[in-house]
């Protein structure tokens, strides 16, 4: 049974449509369980006790006991106090629209990471609900009801038990991620210095950035019809032409009132994007409801920090889309089932890259002499002087060769990565 609440005084974003319903239904397929019937509440403001009132909670719960169903989901955001009555007067277990999401989530999580990411953000959704999980607050006592010298006293309820443990888990977690991205960071590093561009796939769930993948890598990864398909990131290496080579990396896609702390536990993950060369934005420009999945990808790439990042709208499924396609500098149109454009986005991808050049001056030693040569080829060299100290060279460089020159550049230092600082 699923349910929502579109009230005059919720945002826009937040409040229940028809459109925000049917992605909801499709939540819950892909979650393994099957809607029987929907229904939408308009009144002025959500209901403080019950969040869509009293009268529609009887209603909702009649059709519930008609249909048998043993689960009640909310397309919005409810408090735990919210979640707790409705439980009780329905009669079944309650979710909102994150708990759901979690729980796809928590089917999905296939590396060590992505489960770590799951957990921390399921701990944090649990914590403020713990109250309404515990009908009874029972003192704990020493086996057969007294206690032992000490400590008697009123006690520690479960409650509180709990929600230390919780507390405790969370701090693990988000030490273990912190680790994460420390390796994530080293292993950034790395790429740039062996002079390897990376190309960040991002989009709305299911806009088709697996099967974008496979057409342009040659790949197999499995690309299914279904909502968060991919939860761990794929990175595959895709050359441009004869010498230019990316690194192309699949990420987690992106949904409306995605939980915020389901993006920041992800963060570990996502932040590749702001340290990607280029995003490509895949558009499922076949879903009616395009321009507003774009407009949600793009609010969460400028909450990500990645909002500088140059950027490629890649427009998706053309080939079901019989409107006037996009057009524009950054834009292209492709069927990634097909393969239709994806020469045009390679090439689009090169003259971009291309673009990103830099004019360095670097002072080279003898004995690394043989840097000279890779210049010669792979750059547009304008100033070489042999002095006493060393080599003296002017270039213009693309953004593979800066990662291997870098070292050359006087007083050039490594840009610091946020968790160095903490």
């Amino acid at each position: 049974m699923l349910a929502g609440l579109a009230a005059a005084s919720m945002d826009e974003r937040e409040r229940s449509s028809e459109v925000s319903m049917a992605e909801l239904a499709a939540l819950v397929e892909t979650a393994g369980g099957e809607t029987v019937a929907m229904l939408i509440q308009n009144r002025p403001t959500p209901e403080p006790r019950s969040f869509i009132g009293d009268g529609k909670v009887q209603e909702l719960k009649a059709v519930i006991e008609m249909n048998e169903c043993g689960l009640a989901v909310f397309d919005n955001e409810l408090s735990p106090s919210q979640m707790r009555v409705l439980s009780e007067e329905l009669g079944v277990k309650v979710l909102d629209r994150s708990g759901l999401i979690l729980d796809i989530f928590a089917q999905r999580a296939q590396t060590r990471e992505g489960q770590l990411q799951v957990e921390l953000a399921q701990y944090k959704y649990l914590l403020p609900r713990l109250t309404g999980m515990w009908t009874h607050l029972v003192r704990q006592t020493a086996a057969g009801g007294s206690s032992p010298i000490g400590t008697r006293g009123p006690g520690e309820t479960q409650l509180e038990t709990d929600r230390r443990h919780i507390r405790r888990k969370i701090q693990k977690l988000e030490e273990e991620l912190a680790a994460v991205r420390k390796v994530r960071g080293t292993q950034r590093r790395r790429r740039e210095k062996n002079a390897m561009p990376v190309v960040a796939l991002v989009g709305y769930t299911n806009a088709g950035k697996s099967t974008l993948l496979n057409c342009l890598t040659g790949d197999s990864i499995p690309a299914n019809d279904r909502l968060f398909d991919t939860l761990d990131t794929t990175t595959r290496r895709l050359r441009l032409d004869e010498t230019q080579e990316v690194l192309l990396s699949d990420t987690v896609g992106f949904i409306r009132k995605l939980p915020t702390h389901l993006i920041e536990a992800f963060k570990a993950t996502l932040e590749e994007l702001k340290y990607a060369d280029v995003l490509l934005h895949v558009i499922d420009i076949s879903n009616p409801e395009w321009e507003e999945q774009a407009r949600v990808v793009d609010d969460l790439i400028r909450q990500l920090g990645a909002e500088s990042t140059p950027c490629v709208r890649v427009y998706n499924k053309c080939d079901a889309y019989f409107g006037i396609l996009p057009h524009g500098e950054d834009v292209v149109c492709l069927s990634a089932k097909s393969g239709e454009g994806a020469d045009v986005l390679i090439k689009k991808l090169a003259d971009m890259l291309g673009r990103q050049k830099r004019a360095v001056a670097l002072s080279i030693p003898y004995s690394k002499a043989g840097i000279i040569d890779t210049l010669k080829r792979d750059a547009s060299v304008t100033k070489l002087e042999y002095t006493d100290d060393g080599i003296k060279a002017e270039a213009v460089v693309t953004p593979e060769l800066m990662g291997r020159v870098k070292e050359f550049i006087p007083g050039y230092t490594e840009p610091r990565e946020e968790w160095e600082d903490e």
